[in-house]
């Protein structure tokens, strides 16, 4: 029996599964709503047991416009159609338990509704379409599957449910606008210049096997060609030697001028995409032992990057050489960032990055470094850490907390390489050799090694090579301070926030919550106070010098409260179009999220630098409940207009607003 035979059940087990699914379906439609758990409960297990085929799966979406009659979704986050996000199906696919099965009904009602067999839908038939056109965007490696161990650990337990559900979406729906979505997600990841790109990678080898929509409207196979090229080779000649053995060998004897042009395609490819290929890391290696004055247009460097590595020659050959290969490829975008940051000329930098070269590593952090590499990668824990200090200091804004609720350590990380570069790779050094660092408060010393727990004692490891090592000590003191000051009658991040990240944080602070964080106090004051601090035409012309890490609330397309969350707002400026705009880090490497009621972060088109989002000033305001000001450099709060404060304020009630207690003189 072939390993497919198992999705091709007998035409009368099927019909048996369809009739106890019907049965399921009418009981729950007759139950009383005090009774109506266990009824659903018998819906999802019939479900799952017919979704187990192919035939069955289709034969379930063929009931899916009975699904809200009968009340499967009712009291539970999907009853609303109008409020799902595609961006939210793969969790729910990859959890434990029934979630996956609740999903994959979710998607085959919505399908119903695109098909326009649901009467008077919840949401028009053409949003529901566009909505499972998104999530099959998403989620390709459904449909194509990646091949990988870790594609297939991944998924879960309902892997192949999800795969039969994907197969029916793409029969009944056409997969020439997915295309195009796919790679415009590709564009709208790599322009925030995130330093792990794997999920960009993984979406171009999966958008190169959907077929090309005829016309190709919009260029999609040429911008798709170009992220295909940066990932693979985006020389001729690189594509004519695929092997990198075969590359190098061709190098070693090529002319002068070919040899220019090779360095000139692959510059121009790592600027355009934020992408590299093992290919570069061979040509840098060759340049560094026979053609240096060539190392500098190979990483497309500004003057200020070359005037940086001529004075800095050795110390980059060093690192080059150490941490430039094939399997660390992508630290060469960090590596030419970081040299027209000019840091190389920073003694404590630079010693400190040679260092890391021969740190003694702990067999922990050793571990954790190695952990997603390949024997045949050829790399140790050493050239790991220290591609990844190329990347965290060339890029501070494409720092991303990953799947861990550690927005405060990313932040953190951030805002050390962009104002405290050497204090950083000092932090890096004793967590990698000594597994432990120390950060002084009220006093004291916070070791972390004599902690547990945090706020992510089960790391997921998916991070740059810098934040494997270091997230989990800075993690653990956080949360020891947070519980040190936890008493105290203001917001702890007060105190948590200067002793985590320095003096460069202002002594002043406001918060528009109280300790419980179950009360809005005092809003119109806190929103008068960040203007007249942080707008240039309230705080007396006082401009931002460091980062300021503030404190929102995140909500959803739908302004509902999610949470709270840490970010940094880099700086408050006029966008190309005359709007002042607050431009911000969001350490979850997303800063394109719809928080609902029109506030919706750009990541272009409006002035945004490398790795930042940002929002109307008000918006952003809107969004804000915790921030930090300098007292000796407040300006006149009296005289934001009443119409300003009033718009924020709404904004802000019907928003996240809504999960709370607001006090006097709100609305």
């Amino acid at each position: 029996m072939s390993e497919s035979a198992p999705s091709q059940a007998a035409p009368e087990r099927v019909e048996r599964l369809i009739e106890n699914l019907d049965r399921a379906l009418g009981g729950l439609a007759d139950a009383k709503p005090f009774a109506r758990a266990p009824h659903q409960n018998e819906v999802f297990q019939a479900a799952e047991a017919l979704m187990a085929t192919d035939e069955g799966m289709r034969r379930v979406y063929g009931l899916a416009d009975r699904f809200d009659a009968a009340g499967v979704f009712t009291a539970g986050p999907w009853e609303d159609p109008a409020k799902l996000q595609p961006t939210l199906v793969a969790g729910s696919l990859e959890a434990a338990g029934v979630y996956p099965v609740i999903e994959i009904l979710s998607e085959l009602r919505m399908l119903a509704i695109a098909k326009g067999r649901v009467p008077e839908p919840l949401v028009p038939p053409g949003d529901a379409a566009e909505f499972l056109e998104k999530t099959l965007a998403l989620n390709l490696r459904y449909l194509f599957g990646s091949g990988t161990e870790e594609d297939r650990v991944s998924r879960g337990p309902h892997g192949d449910t999800a795969e039969r559900l994907f197969r029916l979406l793409a029969d009944e729906l056409t997969l020439a606008g997915v295309r195009a979505d796919v790679v415009s997600e590709i564009e709208q990841i790599s322009i925030q210049r995130p330093i792990m790109t794997r999920r960009v990678v993984e979406l171009v080898e999966l958008a190169r096997r959907i077929p090309p929509a005829a016309g190709d409207e919009g260029g999609v196979q040429e911008r798709l060609d170009l992220f295909h090229r940066a990932i693979s080779g985006p020389s001729p000649m690189s594509v004519e030697h695929p092997e990198l053995a075969d590359y190098r060998a061709v190098l070693i004897d090529l002319a002068a001028t070919p040899l220019s042009a090779e360095a000139d395609a692959f510059a121009s490819s790592l600027h355009a995409t934020g992408l590299a290929c093992p290919h570069h890391a061979v040509l840098l290696r060759t340049l560094k032992r026979r053609e240096p004055a060539l190392i500098g247009p190979a990483l497309g460097l500004n003057p200020l990057g070359l005037a940086e590595l001529d004075q800095n020659r050795e110390l980059a050959h060093q690192l080059i050489q150490v941490a430039i290969l094939p399997a660390t490829a992508q630290s060469i975008y960090g590596f030419a960032r970081l040299l027209e940051r000019g840091l190389l000329s920073r003694a404590p930098v630079a010693a400190g990055l040679r260092r890391l070269v021969e740190l003694d590593l702990t067999s922990e952090v050793r571990r954790n470094l190695l952990a997603r590499r390949k024997p045949r990668d050829g790399v140790t824990a050493n050239s790991v850490l220290v591609a990844g200090a190329l990347s965290v200091l060339g890029q501070p804004l494409g720092i991303g907390q990953g799947n861990n609720p550690t927005c405060q350590a990313a932040r953190g990380i951030s805002l050390f390489s962009q104002h405290a570069p050497a204090r950083l790779l000092d932090l890096v050094a004793t967590a990698a050799r000594d597994g432990l660092i120390e950060v002084p408060f009220d006093g004291a010393q916070i070791n972390s090694q004599t902690l547990t727990g945090g706020l992510a004692p089960n790391l997921d490891l998916d991070l740059d090579p810098i934040s494997v090592a270091l997230v989990p000590q800075l993690d653990r003191v956080y949360d020891e301070i947070m519980r040190r000051v936890a008493l105290r009658p203001e917001d702890g991040h007060k105190w948590a926030n200067p002793a985590l990240y320095g003096r460069f944080v202002p002594t002043g602070f406001e918060s528009a919550l109280d300790l419980t964080h179950t009360r809005v106090v005092d809003y119109e004051a806190f929103v008068r106070r960040f203007f007249a601090t942080h707008h240039p035409a309230y705080n007396d012309g006082h401009e931002l010098v460091y980062p300021n890490p503030v404190g929102i609330c995140v909500t959803n397309a739908h302004g509902d409260h999610l949470g709270a969350h840490a970010v940094a707002l880099q700086r408050i400026a006029e966008d190309p179009h005359g709007t002042l705009r607050a431009y911000f880090f969001n350490p979850n490497n997303e800063g394109r999220q719809n928080w609902g009621l029109g506030v919706r972060p750009s990541i272009r088109d409006h002035g945004e630098e490398e790795g930042e989002s940002s929002l109307p000033f008000h918006q952003f305001v809107s969004r804000l409940y915790a921030f930090h000001y300098n007292p000796y450099e407040e300006g006149d709060a009296f005289a934001v207009p009443d119409g300003v404060v009033a718009e924020i304020e709404s904004l802000a009630h019907e928003s996240w607003g809504r999960a709370f207690i607001w006090g006097e003189g709100t609305p």
